[in-house]
Order: C-alpha cells, then structure tokens, then sequence
C-alpha cells in the first residue's frame, strides 16, 4: 500500500470524534492538481446533463456508468479512512452530487440519510467531498453534534414554499442541539453517519457549491426492496453476505437509461 495513504489513517481521536458527535470534519484527499481536474469533470457532467433537461441534482447513482464517478467513489485513500470506521469489508452503495448553483433558492431541510434508504442496520457512513470551496455563505452542509446518538425521528411532508430537494424533513430539528456548518475547501471531505440530523440552506452567494455524497456499507447491511444493491462497488475486502453487487468500471460517461 502507498505509505501516503496510511498516513491519513484516523486518528484514536478522530475515530472518536466521529462515533461520539456523528461526523468528522475536514479530511484532506486531493492536492490542487486534482482539485482542478475533478472541477473540470464535474463541469463536463453538469453540461451533459443540462444539455439532457436535467437538473443539477440529477447525478444519482451513476457509478455504474459514468468512470470518473467510479474512481471517486474507489479513491484509494478515501477508502481506507472509511475502512478505519467500517472494518475491512468496505461497500460503495451509490453517490450523489449535490450542487447548489449561485443564486440556487432550493434547501435541503433537516433530515436523516437512514430514513431514505431501505437498509438494516443502521450503518452507513457518506464521505462528502467538495469539488468546490464550501463555506456557510454558499450552503455548507450543517450537522447538529450528536444527533445521531437520538435514534431514527419522526418525519413530515415538505411545503411546497419550502423549496426542499427532498420530500420530508424532521420538523423542530435544532431542538436537538446547535448547528454546525462544515466548512470545506475543495478536495476536502467530511464524513457523517447516516442517523446524524443534517441539511443545507439556500445558496444565496455568487458562487457556486458543489460537493458529491459518497455512501459506504457494510456487508451485513442488508437491503429491504428488491434492486437497491445492484449499482454497488466492492471497494475494499468482499461481500460475504452475497447480496451486493460489485459492478465493473464503466468505460465512460453517460447517462443511465
């Protein structure tokens, strides 16, 4: 193993961090080289899909067919912090960019991650890296320290007045505690569980914020809804449990049909 990536490995702190607040933040991946060219490849998505009629969250899991999106899901080193919460056995699930164009009125309100998916248990963990500069004036992803320790909470429809990406949202969230806004520079990650209460406000900066939410299982994480895991990438170790699929690399980048 390249000896760079084992000296990013978490720290016994970090580790605790993460299991006592529900998130880590911020974790350095890429250098600006890097940066740069993950900002061009996002750029070229972003083309392709708006030249389709879709919208910028529209790059969902597309790890199956689109090969940058791959690599950045199987990133060497992204992976083995992930291996040092998850254990040897680590999954990519899917990912998902989420970007807030300047001026974008739409929030993602307070939610947990664990209520959208058909999965048990509850042990998921989403790398967010920014392929953009993130701070609290373009959106950052805020976090309510803790959170995660409450257990899974009742949820509610959106309003339409709402401007929510999502459907539903847990309604009175900052009661559980004080928001943080994890702030990002480009090429960084933060990591949160998947019962951390978390949302992001509307960008209302000329600047643009784009991250994409890599989300990572274990193998005994077990899916309730019949092709949930056939998009999935064994990243590291295997899958004993047999029902997650390990796609291939996609040659290139497309849109899935």
């Amino acid at each position: 193993m390249d000896p760079s990536v084992l000296e990013h490995c978490l720290t016994d702190e970090e580790r605790q961090h993460f299991n006592e607040q529900g998130y880590l933040a911020p974790i350095p991946i890429f250098q600006n080289d890097q940066v740069q060219a993950n900002r061009r490849y996002f750029d070229g998505l972003l083309q392709m899909v708006q030249a389709a009629g879709l919208n910028s969250y529209a790059i969902n899991g597309w790890q199956s067919c689109c090969a940058g999106l791959y690599d950045l899901c199987t990133n060497p080193l992204i992976v083995e912090i992930l291996g040092d919460l998850l254990g040897p056995d680590v999954i990519c699930m899917g990912a998902h960019f989420f970007c807030k164009l300047p001026h974008d009125p739409k929030q993602v309100s307070w939610h947990q991650d664990a209520a959208y998916w058909p999965l048990t248990p509850s042990n998921i963990v989403t790398a967010w890296l920014a392929i953009d500069d993130v701070d609290r004036e373009n959106a950052a992803l805020r976090v309510i320290p803790g959170s995660h320790l409450i257990g899974e909470l009742t949820t509610e429809l959106s309003e339409d007045d709402e401007d929510n990406v999502l459907l539903e949202k847990v309604p009175d969230a900052e009661n559980f505690g004080d928001p943080v806004h994890l702030k990002l520079k480009a090429g960084e990650i933060s990591l949160h569980c998947d019962l951390m209460l978390h949302s992001s406000e509307a960008n209302t900066s000329d600047r643009r914020r784009c991250g994409v939410a890599i989300r990572f299982v274990t193998p005994d994480v077990r899916s309730l809804e019949s092709g949930y895991t056939d998009n999935s990438i064994w990243c590291r170790g295997g899958d004993s449990s047999g029902q997650w699929a390990n796609v291939p690399r996609p040659t290139g980048d497309s849109i899935p049909s």
